[in-house]
Formats: C-alpha cells, structure tokens, sequence
C-alpha cells in the first residue's frame, strides 16, 4: 500500500482537472492505496519571498497554508499535481506552491512517483509541454524521484466539459496502476 497525495490546483470546485483527480483518486483507492486530496480552494497561500530562510529552518517564515501541505507531502510514496493549463502553462496557484515547498529542497522525502494531470481548452499535444517542464524541474531538485507518468485532456473549456472523456478513463487506470 503507498500513501498517495492528491493535490487539486483549480480554484473552481468541481473543475475539469479536480473531477480527472477524482477518478485517479478512484483509481488509487481501488488498488488499496491510502489517499488524501489536497485542494487548494480556500488555502492561504502566499508568494515566495526569496529570503531563503526555509534552507536554514526546514520551513517557509510565512505562516499560512504551505508547511501543513509540505509535510504531506514530504511523507506521501506519491505526489499526483492535477492542474488546468492557461496560456500553456501550469495555474499560477500550482506554480506559487511550488516556489514556496522550497523549504523541501534540504529536508529527507519519501516521495518517489510523481504524476501529472493536466486539462485545457486547447487540444494540441504540445500544450501542456511548458507545465511538465516547470513541474520536471521542482522533481529534480529531489533526485530520488522521477515524474511517473502524465495524462493531458484537451478540449474541455467549459466547467464540467469532462464528464464522459475517455481520459476519465485513463486517469482511473493510472491511479489504479500508480
């Protein structure tokens, strides 16, 4: 059994990319994982500052939301980030929690696996290519870690504009194979 973090970038609740975590999600309970869901709607969040405190202390000197998430994300096998592309890159919400795990960077970490889910309006193959470089480079600060696999679904603009996309299914398979 692996413990598997889920985290949901989207900041609209039952989004395309929350509702492509949620069937990983299944996925991953199905193979008889230990799950957690992390959503950063209502999460206190802020901008980096680049004091580089959090390289002596082992955590960030802003107190909000971002030490909880890293601790889970510091003792998780598996880190899924499930985010919408705009402007063919990563939310900027995923993109800010990132900058701000630096405190990661000189701490030990179970994660090996991790995954990334993507949606877009667009449906070219090579929109999300900008939001996995920017996630390949925070995995290789963690040199014992590799990016697993990534699912992108294009073409769904409008809320809810998933349900019923084959990549469902394959969100589903790869939580059930992560």
């Amino acid at each position: 059994m692996k413990k598997v973090i889920v985290i949901s970038t989207s900041l609209r609740a039952g989004s395309n990319s929350d509702m492509l975590a949620d069937k990983f999600i299944e996925g991953a309970l199905q193979a008889g994982h230990e799950v957690e869901k992390i959503s950063l709607i209502g999460k206190d969040i802020r901008f980096c500052r680049g004091c580089l405190a959090c390289q002596k202390l082992g955590k960030c000197v802003i107190q909000d939301d971002v030490d909880a998430i890293m601790q889970k994300v510091l003792h998780a096998d598996v880190i899924v980030w499930a985010t919408p592309i705009y402007y063919f890159e990563m939310s900027g919400q995923m993109k800010v929690l990132i900058d701000r795990m630096n405190a990661m960077y000189t701490l030990d970490y179970q994660f090996r696996d991790v995954y990334m889910l993507t949606v877009a309006a667009e449906e070219e193959p090579e929109v999300p290519q900008r939001a996995e470089a920017g996630l390949t480079g925070w995995i290789d600060c963690f040199p014992k870690s590799r990016l697993a696999g990534t699912l992108f679904c294009g073409g769904v603009a409008d809320p809810r504009a998933i349900s019923g996309h084959s990549k469902l299914n394959e969100a589903y398979e790869m939580g059930l194979h992560c």
